[in-house]
């Protein structure tokens, strides 16, 4: 079986990786890939977000499957495109990804729902955010309604700082473009899960539960981020609490979507906060997680491969998702200046090495003149998989030890709330 992974990311690359475990799987080929994944995998230079590309792709290497791995192609309708062609294809139409897409949908979505999500207001001008506010408290949060690759997410002390974000958000000082409209909520406390459920249109089940670390400083201090590390064990949430979840959040948003006439079909990521009041939903994504990714495929007993069949065939009633016991994590390194400015083309030396310690996904390199190099902000996934949590991050943290490049910055505290540091 031929199997095309779209996308060329730390996510990707972990996602070859489990398919590449299938003894039925023959070929992967994965567009645009990267320098690690081009040592696992077939790479052809195609750009994610032109559709045309990707049909043309998908009609010359006819797969058997199509998984897509980031939000780019789901948001563009990449699903629709080759769908409409015959292919079977891992992930939700254009219309579906909008719980992804926009976050003021995703809100109003989960109203209608009964999905239980802070209070918020969407507002499309900073006059309506700054009269909205007086019915908040002081902190709160201010949200892109659009994709922002994980930095359209600010977190306020007071109302100044949120009318500060909010006209950084309309103005396109923020992300580089113009928002129209953003979502003012209340700001939740508690610990943040990252839940993954698989779908196919009419059973969400669940797959597995991680915790990441977005801000870019250890203690969770500094910006946002795309992710700077993340685990996942067996105790994350209790027995109960994961089923209750599976019922009141992920099985009602597959029956939602099809009520409205939108089927969900593929990956739901569901970030969640852990509040006094219960779960509460902070955010959709609509595909794999990223880095959650680069540590759940090391727990999967179950193979991706079959995961991924049962979506596309419509038989996840039927699907019954293992994990290894234990735990696994993740940590990111990030070139110097990331999330902000950064420069590229560093060499990175130690991967032989590093790799005897763990997995090393590759997020953000190239290859020039024989010489792996940063090629993004995120560069290197460090993963590992281990009978415990304190096991498996030593054996994350040695292969960081080994791997360097100029600049090379990561967190030395994945994990900590979990180890009660």
């Amino acid at each position: 079986m031929k199997v095309v992974v779209i996308g060329g990311g730390g996510r990707e690359h972990a996602l070859v990786w489990a398919l590449k475990q299938s003894a039925s799987v023959t070929e992967i080929v994965c567009a645009p890939g990267n320098a690690g994944i081009a040592a696992i995998a077939r790479c052809e230079p195609v750009d994610v977000a032109d559709l045309d590309a990707l049909r043309l792709l998908a009609e010359r290497e006819r797969p058997s499957l199509v998984l897509i791995g980031p939000e780019i192609p789901l948001a563009a309708g990449a699903v629709n495109a080759l769908s409409e062609r015959g292919f079977r294809v891992v992930g939700p139409t254009k219309a579906a990804a909008r719980l992804e897409t926009s976050k003021a949908f995703a809100k109003q979505f989960m109203q209608r729902w009964n999905i239980p999500t802070a209070r918020h207001v969407v507002c499309g001008t900073v006059a309506e955010l700054t009269a909205a506010l007086r019915d908040f408290p002081p902190q709160v949060v201010v949200k892109a309604d659009g994709l922002a690759a994980g930095k359209g997410v600010v977190l306020c002390a007071g109302p100044e700082e949120a009318i500060q974000a909010a006209g950084a958000m309309f103005d396109g000082s923020l992300l580089g473009s113009a928002v129209e409209s953003v979502v003012l909520e209340e700001m939740l406390s508690g610990p943040e899960v990252s839940f993954f459920a698989v779908c196919d249109g009419e059973t969400a089940k669940t797959l597995a539960f991680a915790q990441d670390h977005k801000r870019v400083g250890e203690g969770d201090t500094g910006p946002n981020t795309g992710g700077m590390g993340a685990y996942s064990t067996d105790h994350l949430v209790t027995p109960e609490v994961a089923a209750w979840l599976e019922q009141h959040v992920a099985q009602r948003v597959v029956d939602g979507m099809k009520a409205d006439g939108t089927p969900y079909s593929g990956i739901l990521f569901t970030g969640l906060m852990m509040t006094h009041d219960g779960p509460k939903v902070l955010e959709f994504n609509t595909r794999f997680g990223d880095p959650e990714t680069e540590a759940i495929v090391l727990r999967l007993e179950t193979g991706l491969l079959e995961i991924l069949e049962a979506i596309v065939e419509r038989r996840v009633n039927r699907l019954a998702v293992r994990l290894k016991p234990g735990a696994s994590a993740c940590v990111i390194a990030a070139s110097a200046g990331y999330p902000g400015k950064y420069t590229s083309g560093k060499a990175i030396v130690g991967l032989e090495e590093a790799h005897h310690e763990a997995e090393i996904f590759h997020a953000g390199t190239a290859a020039k003149d024989g010489v792996i190099v940063t090629a993004g902000g995120r560069v290197l996934a460090v993963s590992a998989a281990s009978a415990d949590l304190p096991d498996a991050l030593a054996r994350v943290y040695r292969a960081m030890s080994r791997v360097h490049f100029e600049g090379m910055q990561f967190r030395r505290d994945i994990g900590w709330r979990a180890q009660g540091k």
